[in-house]
């Protein structure tokens, strides 16, 4: 199975280590949806955008592990989107984003020049 991340999980990032036996497929971009900067972390919505990302295959434990970082308390729902590599699961934020701040450039690495 295939999962896309975008903020901390990417490499050389926060919670990169999470994907330590994941295997990189490459790196793309998804559009239709926003990237939004939630403090320490982003969160992507469905919407008019494009989101700079990074494919992965992955075996059922690291999902399951990254599901319980991503999902607990509903912050996040995994959703299938297609990628030059295969489907692929997107974790999409399920809070509202009122008032937070959006990376218009949909590079998390690069929202301090956005």
């Amino acid at each position: 199975m295939r999962i896309i991340v975008y903020g901390s999980l990417r490499r050389k990032q926060g919670n990169s280590h999470w994907m330590t036996n994941a295997q990189w497929l490459g790196d793309h971009h998804i559009d239709g949806y926003e990237l939004y900067d939630l403090g320490h972390y982003p969160g992507v919505i469905e919407g008019e955008g494009s989101v700079v990302c990074e494919v992965y295959r992955i075996d059922s434990t690291t999902l399951g592990e990254l599901d319980a970082l991503r999902t607990k308390g509903g912050e996040y729902k995994r959703h299938l989107v297609q990628t030059p590599y295969g489907s692929a699961w997107l974790y999409l934020y399920q809070r509202s984003v009122t008032g937070r701040t959006r990376i218009r450039s949909g590079d998390w690495i690069d929202r301090d020049g956005d």
